[in-house]
Parts: structure tokens; sequence; C-alpha cells
């Protein structure tokens, strides 16, 4: 059960910071 947490916590952070990345540097898109 914890494991699916941190699974899902990561997944979670990867596609957030992904995102403010793609906010920040559109240049790069």
């Amino acid at each position: 059960m914890t494991l699916d947490y941190v699974l899902a916590g990561l997944v979670t952070a990867g596609l957030l910071a992904y995102l403010v990345y793609a906010l920040i540097r559109p240049e790069r898109f």
C-alpha cells in the first residue's frame, strides 16, 4: 500500500515538474 502511494507521488511530482518546465521554457517545444 505504501509503495503504491510512493509511486503515485513520484508520477504526480514528475508530471507537475514537466508542466512547470514546459511553461518556463516554451522555446524548447
